[in-house]
């Protein structure tokens, strides 16, 4: 039988600004270890801690601009392109544009503050 998700729940962002994360399928919404779905939208001037984490994290954004730095340069993915960022390697998220973004992730295995593996600040 079809689960039906009658809302997200809004998970705590890391960064230098707020930023919303709304899980829809994951560890606190569904209790989903399989992988994560969460609706992001980030702030201009936004800024994550790099990290190396343990799964895949699949990105589409819908508006504005997501930068991603990596250790052999960054990537600037714009509204309509999509990013995969590879289990293992070292990534940080920015939202350099004064619009910000707003994007959907993907991680698989689900996200955890665990397997991330966040810079030390």
């Amino acid at each position: 039988m079809p689960t039906l998700i009658a809302k997200p729940s809004r998970i705590e962002a890391a960064g230098n600004k707020p930023k919303l994360i709304d899980e829809v399928v994951g560890r606190v919404n569904t209790e989903t270890e399989a992988l994560s779905l969460a609706h992001m939208r980030s702030p201009g001037g936004w800024v994550e801690p790099g990290q190396t984490p343990a799964f895949d994290e699949f990105t589409y954004v819908l508006r504005g601009s997501l930068r991603v730095e990596h250790r052999g340069g960054q990537l600037d993915v714009n509204a309509g392109q999509a990013v995969i960022a590879h289990a293992g390697e070292w990534v940080r998220y920015s939202t350099p544009g004064a619009d910000g973004a707003e994007y959907i992730a993907v991680c698989l295995p689900a996200f955890s503050p665990e397997t991330v593996h966040r810079d030390a600040e």
